[in-house]
């Protein structure tokens, strides 16, 4: 990656703006975000003697701008740290600052002839190796430098990010006909490994890929709804994650992103397009009432749904669009829809539902069908090949699958067969593909091109994203909860595969082999695999069946197994990196805290939460995070014990959870040897690497010493708050019993302040007051309603 960008500014602090600043600050990049100068001074800064030029006024709406990120939701910071990283600026005073940054983002109004004029302008300021983008959601690239030299649109790409930027993976590039290819794949590679972005090149159509293909898809399926009669609730149950979409689905999602925002989508399409195809994108009648009423979604209170309070609950109601009134939504199950369920695999369940002959099964054959259909039809319009459109729609609309590899799934004989019976327009391409015996859209790693009618390789990602290092690899041991696998450059790989990556007895017992096996073969060992979440704890539901049976040696002897598989990571005499991402929760943490190294995805939500079923960690949890709140270069007559203790204790007892990787740090889950990636696709690569740095700088584990603790003293003072709330009524009798085991453990018992003890003996402690809970008959049921309703009980 040749570009370097250090310095950026983004022009345009409206919502998406402001959110793409929050974006490149989380990325730890300075960034300069541009408004306009107020005209008028409000009533407050008259008050306060200030005028027009005081940059305060000046800078106004950047700043409040910069003010709202701190409080949306969901956060687009990182961290309330990263808004440092952003300074306010004003598109009168400010200008000369544009010739000092590497990258300018353009995010004013979606109008072609203001976006025009700001370009022309920018040129005249910013530096010869600058990169300009303009953040459009589908007008013409082309027509919007049309004015600018050939030097600027060298420079000059449409790039879209899709909203919210900080969540939402895929950004579209779109280049115009002069664009430098080497500044594409710069700025491509720097948008994947300094964002963690999903890139796409998009042709510089109306809507680009995603958004072409997902508003057809949105509109076709309401028209759809209306035409077969169905309800705003039964399309969202059959066009959810029954057919590998967001559990938003389809009604939803419209809500969600805000209907007159969609309409705005629709109708820029609508625009541009050829009077045939301008039908398929006209709004109906009634999500034009919608608007006009001002439903236009959750940012409204209402728009398809709407959730209202009764005296005594409350409740969700679905509109009617025959009537347009709202009435209860009730979940309506039928015999396709629990026998789809059922079905885990989405190749099956798709195949399952397309053999049956009910009217819900016609509506979803019709609507796949034709997005299918539609998505092949504009394939050379829209991308470069039938996989940027896969991979646009996975990561923009958050697919399960792409149009061409749902096709593949299906089988593609087999549906223009049955398309064909639906007398559905088959494309030219796809007719004389299947007549040159083509019969897949992907094999062997490359996928089919219908301007050479061959198959070519897809691009190999670089060494930072192969996620291709767990195949063809030999697996070395393994059993129902993970396999250990040999990788490159004599670095072994722990995979977890168990239900949710929960740890039981089975990856236990795989930690403790594989630490020994590294220990005597390899460099060092990565703890990951490529699931949703990390970890979502300990196997809750092996301890209640053992605790209801009174089985309390069983558990004894599963939370000892637990602790020693921890201490072996801890000491293992080789580097043990742990690489996490998404939900690491409880055990998961427990699990990663003793590691050489945690290499944390940005989207990491880590945190030790015990107490809410009742219990406090049981693996080391809690000595691991209160060593990491010790000053480990500080003499023992130096460090403040008391406030360590008293950090720990308030993040375990509240069951503090960050918000992400860099919260983490915050919370001390991280620190100084761990890495945030940004990119997650990057981790088992990443974490590979860190160990054999690790392994040549020549690793040696930590030496076992003393631990000083707050003793009694240092009980008594975590518990005064814990006591104040119980006296309040905030908190009840088995919360405050909950806090008293909590801070006797991280007090480290009935000793002196000051005392040194071993790790041994903490262990010992803080097995004694797991298992005086556990046997708890409010634990217990705390415990089973966290299974049962997946939330916590407080009893």
């Amino acid at each position: 990656m040749d570009i370097q960008i250090n310095r950026a500014a983004v022009i345009g602090a409206g919502v998406m703006g402001s959110q793409i600043a929050a974006l490149l600050a989380n990325a730890g990049i300075i960034t300069y975000l541009f408004e306009l100068a107020p005209t008028k001074r409000t009533e407050h800064e008259k008050n306060l003697g200030l005028t027009l030029n005081s940059e305060i006024v000046r800078n106004r709406l950047s700043l409040k701008a910069i003010e709202n990120l701190k409080k949306q939701k969901p956060a687009p910071l990182g961290s309330l740290e990263s808004v440092n990283y952003i300074q306010a600026c004003n598109l009168e005073s400010d200008l000369s600052k544009l010739s000092e940054v590497d990258w300018i983002i353009e995010a004013v109004v979606e109008k072609l002839e203001v976006k025009k004029e700001l370009l022309k302008k920018i040129e005249g300021l910013k530096k010869t190796s600058c990169v300009v983008s303009s953040n459009t959601s589908g007008l013409s690239i082309e027509q919007m430098v049309a004015d600018c030299s050939d030097s600027f649109k060298e420079r000059f790409l449409g790039i879209h990010f899709f909203n919210p930027p900080r969540y939402l993976k895929l950004v579209e590039m779109i280049p115009n006909t002069k664009t430098s290819k080497s500044m594409i794949e710069n700025m491509r590679a720097f948008s994947e490994e300094r964002l963690g972005k999903t890139v796409v090149i998009a042709k510089d159509s109306p809507n680009f890929i995603a958004n072409r293909i997902g508003t057809f898809g949105l509109l076709l399926t309401v028209k759809e709804m209306l035409e077969k009669g169905l309800t705003i609730q039964e399309v969202d149950q059959l066009t959810g994650p029954l057919i590998g979409r967001p559990k938003s689905a389809t009604f939803r999602t419209l809500d969600v992103v805000g209907i007159d925002t969609f309409a705005f989508v629709s109708d820029t399409l609508f625009s541009q397009l050829d009077e045939q195809e301008k039908e398929l994108f006209k709004l109906p009648r009634f999500m034009e009432e919608l608007i006009h009423s001002g439903a236009i979604g959750q940012k409204a209170g209402k728009g398809f749904y709407q959730k209202v309070k009764t005296e005594y609950k409350s409740e969700i109601l679905s509109l009617n669009p025959q009537t347009m009134t709202y009435e209860k939504a009730e979940k309506q199950t039928t015999p396709l829809i629990n026998k789809a369920k059922q079905i885990r695999n989405l190749k099956e369940r798709l195949e399952f539902i397309f053999e049956q002959n009910e009217e819900q099964a016609q509506f979803l054959w019709t609507v796949i069908a034709r997005v299918l259909l539609y998505a092949a039809d504009k394939k050379e319009e829209i991308a470069e090949n039938l996989y940027s459109i896969d991979t646009a729609m996975k990561a923009g609309f958050g697919w399960e699958a792409g149009p061409f590899e749902i096709w593949e799934m299906l089988g593609l004989e087999k549906t223009l067969d049955k398309m064909k019976e639906s007398e559905f327009q088959i494309p030219n391409w796809i007719e004389e593909m299947v007549s040159l015996n083509h019969k897949h859209f992907y094999q062997d790693n490359q996928y089919y091109e219908p301007q050479s009618n061959t198959y070519m390789e897809i691009a190999s990602q670089s060494d930072c994203y192969r996620t291709s290092l767990l195949s063809n690899n030999k697996k070395i041991i393994g059993n129902t909860g993970a396999s250990l696998i040999e990788i490159e450059d004599d670095v072994a790989f722990l995979q977890l595969h168990s239900q949710n990556q929960a740890i039981g007895l089975d990856v236990i017992d795989m930690i403790q082999k594989s630490v020994k096996e590294v220990e005597t073969n390899y460099k060092g060992l990565v703890i990951s695999h490529s699931g949703k979440n990390f970890c979502v704890g300990a196997n809750l539901l092996m301890i209640l069946l053992e605790a209801q049976s009174e089985n309390y040696d069983e558990i004894d002897h599963i939370i000892q197994l637990f602790q020693r598989s921890m201490s072996q990571i801890r000491y293992s005499k080789r580097p043990i990196v742990v690489g996490v991402f998404g939900m690491n929760l409880g055990g998961g943490v427990e699990m990663s805290l003793p590691a050489a190294s945690i290499q944390a995805s940005f989207e990491t939500y880590m945190g030790l939460v015990e107490t809410g079923v009742g219990i406090i960690p049981g693996g080391g949890g809690n000595k691991e995070l209160y060593l990491r709140h010790l000053p480990s270069k500080k003499s023992l007559t130096s460090i403040d014990i008391q406030n360590a203790a008293n950090q720990t204790f308030e993040k375990i007892a509240l069951a503090k959870v960050s918000t992400s990787a860099l919260e983490a740090k915050e919370l001390h889950y991280l620190g100084e040897q761990d890495d945030v990636i940004m990119n997650r696709d990057e981790m088992i690569e990443t974490s590979k690497q860190k160990a054999i740095r690790l392994w040549n700088q020549g690793y040696q584990p930590p030496l076992k010493k003393g631990i000083p603790v707050a003793g009694e003293s240092g009980y008594a003072t975590m518990l005064v708050g814990a006591s104040m709330l119980h006296k309040a009524g905030k908190i009840s009798d088995h919360d405050l019993k909950i806090a008293k085991k909590l801070a006797f453990v991280i007090a480290g018992g009935r000793v002196p302040k000051g005392s040194v003890v071993d790790e041994e003996y903490l262990l010992d402690i803080e097995r004694e007051a797991f298992l005086s809970l556990v046997g708890e008959p409010k634990t217990q049921q705390r415990m089973q309603h966290m299974l049962l309703k997946k939330k916590p009980l407080r009893n």
